[in-house]
């Protein structure tokens, strides 16, 4: 794998980049135009504008393929071909070479990362979006892991953001359907906000520190940071035990072992979004350990989300109102007001409307959502995968949704993230919950 150079952080030399995507975006929508409509070519169409996106947001590296994941993860945002073709940027994590480590380390230190710790590994194990993991030895503390962020990320956030609002107007030029602006706004906005909260190490210690200390629980661990060698672009913290979900998995382990890992994931997150009202929130499977007893690793709590109790009980109605059966005369009326108290659909929309226009939009995405509480022991292994959302309803969603709360898109990625794991996993989860379905605020515990 290729060596990563710092990024770009020139703006002429950024804007240009993405200049020439809008560009090329307005040429695919010129060619597609003239083509003979039909679903397979509407599909090619967006995977087309996807990979332009995309590429575009891998020339510019730095805080732009972070962009790219995070908005893979909102179901309904973007097409769906646009959205996996961003979804490539979980897989692109070119590592730095040793020069730019060392200066990652003057910077911070103003020493060497040799002379802080008694050994340091200078390849790097993992790598992700914003950084890199090494090893080290460290007296009193043992096999430490030390993440490196990658030089000029922070510098990157503001510009690239703005960026990419601009990519996203040349897609709104096409004959896709997109959200209304106030929704891409909100979400762009909470992105952002969670970008410069990823890039403050000093900021991921303190919820690592916190979630350690109030979200421990049977069969999940957190990694406690060491102070004394973490600053704002390295964190230092015990290494945690555990395979990568891939090489777990390679193993072999009992259906046992995978219902147990998936129970932890399950129970823990249900803790942390009811009970704590904070999740982790970019929970893709490079951020689990798993241990040989079933027990789960959680890595990487830059991208963090508190959630208000209004919130939290809002959701709560909505989805105890999307369990009860379709026939009930009650069902419309409690979702839309649930969706009317979290400010995504405007106050004067009727149940009538709902029930006739924006209901059959969002069916089979609520369908999804709610799989796996429609038995009291759901099989992941049998879950489908996200629909794909038809052009028409995505226009119904455009006209209708009027905004993002700002909780719902770390909220939405969380959620997705864990079904994703669990569905990896093929586990078999407890997932029944009696207090939902009677509408009262979930009690899970």
């Amino acid at each position: 794998m290729a060596k990563a150079e710092a990024p770009r952080t020139g703006k002429l030399a950024r804007s240009a980049i993405t200049g020439l995507a809008a560009a090329r975006i307005g040429m695919a929508e010129l060619g597609h135009r003239v083509r003979t409509p039909s679903a397979q070519a509407q599909a090619e169409h967006e995977a087309a504008l996807g990979r332009i996106l995309f590429g575009a947001l891998g020339q510019l590296r730095g805080s732009a393929l972070k962009v790219s994941q995070l908005l893979s993860m909102h179901p309904g945002l973007l097409p769906d071909g646009v959205r996996r073709e961003l979804a490539r940027a979980h897989h692109q994590a070119p590592p730095l070479n040793r020069a730019l480590v060392g200066r990652v380390f003057r910077q911070a230190f103003g020493q060497e990362p040799e002379a802080l710790f008694d050994h340091f590994e200078p390849t790097a194990f993992a790598a992700a979006s914003l950084g890199q993991v090494h090893r080290a030895q460290l007296a009193g503390h043992g096999t430490v892991a030390v993440k490196v962020q990658y030089p000029g990320i922070a510098a990157t956030i503001t510009s690239d953001m703005q960026l990419m609002r601009a990519a996203l107007r040349a897609l709104a030029h096409t004959d896709m359907p997109l959200p209304a602006d106030t929704v891409l706004d909100s979400v762009m906005a909470e992105i952002e906000a969670t970008l410069l909260r990823e890039v403050d190490y000093l900021q991921e210690a303190e919820q690592l520190q916190w979630f350690a200390q109030h979200a421990a629980r049977p069969g999940v661990v957190m990694a406690q940071p060491i102070l004394s060698h973490t600053r704002a672009q390295v964190l230092t913290q015990q290494l945690l035990p555990g395979l990568p979900l891939p090489a777990w998995l390679a193993t072999q382990p009992s259906q046992a072992l995978r219902d147990q890992a998936g129970q932890h994931l399950w129970d823990w997150f249900m803790h942390c979004i009811f009970v704590l009202g904070r999740v982790h929130a970019d929970p893709h499977p490079g951020n689990f350990l798993f241990a040989p007893d079933g027990t789960v690793g959680v890595l990487d709590f830059g991208c963090t989300r508190s959630l208000s109790g209004e919130f939290r009980a809002q959701v709560a109605q909505a989805w105890s109102a999307l369990l009860r059966l379709p026939t009930d005369p009650q069902r419309d009326a409690l979702v839309l007001q649930a969706y009317q108290g979290l400010g995504l659909v405007k106050a004067d929309l009727t149940v009538q409307a709902y029930a006739a226009e924006l209901a059959p939009a969002l069916a089979e995405m609520q369908a999804w959502q709610m799989e796996p509480f429609t038995q009291p022991v759901f099989d992941f292994g049998t879950k489908t995968p996200p629909p794909i959302t038809a052009g028409r309803h995505q226009r119904v969603l455009g006209e209708h949704l009027m905004q993002v709360p700002g909780e719902m898109p770390a909220f939405e990625r969380m959620w997705m993230g864990l079904m994703h794991l669990l569905t990896q996993l093929g586990a078999r989860v407890r997932t029944h919950n009696p207090a939902l379905l009677h509408g009262a605020a979930p009690q899970i515990f």
